[in-house]
C-alpha cells in the first residue's frame, strides 16, 4: 500500500516487461481507471480500440491467450482482496 497526496491509501501493482495494462478497459470499451508510473526508463505503447479489434479479428488464435491474461488479472485481484 502507498499513500496518496490526500493521505488516502492506494494499492500498488508492480508490472514487468511485456505487461498489458488496461486490457479490461479496452475490451469493455470503458476508460482506463488506474494511473501508471514508471520507476526508470521504459518503452510504453498505446493501442486504440479500433487497432485492438483489427488485431483480434485478424488473429483469432489470440483469444485463448487473451482469456488467460484476463483470468490471471481476476485471480490476482481476488487474492489482493482476500488479503485485506
Amino acid at each position: 500500500m502507498l499513500e496518496s497526496t490526500t493521505g488516502k491509501a492506494v494499492r500498488c501493482l508492480r508490472a514487468g516487461a511485456g505487461c498489458l495494462l488496461g486490457l479490461p478497459a479496452i475490451i469493455g470499451n470503458e476508460p482506463y481507471s488506474l494511473t501508471a508510473m514508471v520507476r526508470r526508463s521504459a518503452e510504453v505503447r498505446f493501442v486504440t480500440r479500433a487497432d485492438f479489434e483489427d488485431v483480434m479479428q485478424a488473429n483469432p488464435s489470440l483469444y485463448p491467450k487473451l482469456l488467460r491474461v484476463l483470468a490471471a488479472e481476476v485471480r490476482t485481484a481476488r487474492q489482493a482482496f482476500a488479503e485485506t
